[in-house]
């Protein structure tokens, strides 16, 4: 992982439209979005990740293997929380959604999930699907809370 930067460069995330404005996220601390979308938007306290896969960022290709990329999806959705400041002391998940090609999978991810999450935990929905981006086998969605 890079380290942060005074030079980093910046995706701009804010909403014109609204009074409380929204964060920047540190760009070379994530893999690189795959359309037009921001990696997280923060407003007030609350951080609304949008969905990781399995892509290592440094070579921006997918893992391989449904263990692998649901591991590497954890680890990013992690760096995308640290790079708006969390740690494992201020964040508190709130709601996980969990999107897999293949229900059989179901407690593998489970498994996996309680590596990198303890209690309490979050609210969470897994929902099959037919397909992901990039032919991925797993994407985790989040919405957390950084606290004080």
């Amino acid at each position: 992982m890079n380290v942060l930067s005074p030079d980093i460069n910046m995706l701009p995330v804010m909403n014109d439209t609204t009074q409380d404005p929204l964060e920047k996220i540190p760009l070379q601390l994530l893999s690189k979005p795959l359309g037009p979308y921001s990696p997280a938007v923060r407003s007030g306290n609350l951080l609304y990740l949008s969905g990781q896969i399995g892509i290592n960022p440094e070579t921006m290709i997918l893992e391989e293997g449904m263990s692998a990329q649901a591991h590497r999806a954890f680890q990013n959705m992690a760096a995308v929380m640290k790079a708006y400041g969390g740690t494992a002391t201020n964040i508190r998940l709130i709601k996980l959604i969990l999107y897999l090609t293949d229900m059989e999978s179901f407690s593998l991810i489970n498994e996996i999930m309680a590596h990198y999450i303890g209690e309490p935990y979050p609210a969470r929905s897994t929902i099959g699907v037919q397909a992901l981006p990039q032919r991925a086998l797993v994407e985790i969605e989040a919405i957390a809370e950084l606290t004080p």
